[in-house]
């Protein structure tokens, strides 16, 4: 079951359950989408070792339901955790965490993916870099005019 708060709190009700549930409160009051505000929830605990790789998250519907939001919000939620491989789903047999060595390891792809692509469009590695840093918010880019 999951309890209101009025913060994001990820808590693993029964540890000896294959269904880890969370305690987790949409903050309806935040500028954060209530789908990004789960994702972000659900990496958090999988970061904090509250989520180990195998658990299983409940189903759409019944966290929905819990929730109190749509059906659709939730399966959002779970589909970027998905393409950002933090979770797996596995059909009817639910949706599982994947280990953080999975998810570092598309990172790497991704910002490999992204400098070959840069590189194609003819930047130079230091620009790439700069571009990264402003993209980042720790320096702005120089436009000559």
């Amino acid at each position: 079951m999951l309890h209101a708060s009025s913060q994001i709190n990820t808590d693993v009700v029964s540890p000896a359950s294959d269904v880890s549930i969370l305690h987790f409160t949409v903050n309806k009051d935040s500028d954060t989408p209530p789908y990004s505000q789960l994702r972000r929830a659900i990496i958090s605990a999988r970061a904090q070792g509250t989520f180990k790789a195998g658990d299983r998250l409940p189903p759409v519907r019944s966290l929905a339901q819990e929730l109190n939001i749509a059906v659709n919000t939730v399966a959002k939620a779970y589909k970027e955790l998905e393409a950002a491989g933090v979770i797996e789903t596995h059909g009817r047999a639910g949706s599982f965490i994947t280990a953080v060595d999975a998810t570092e390891h598309k990172a790497h792809q991704l910002t490999a993916d992204y400098v070959a692509a840069m590189r194609g469009l003819g930047f130079e590695d230091p620009q790439i870099l700069t571009m990264c840093r402003h993209a980042l918010g720790f320096e702005q880019i120089q436009h000559h005019a």
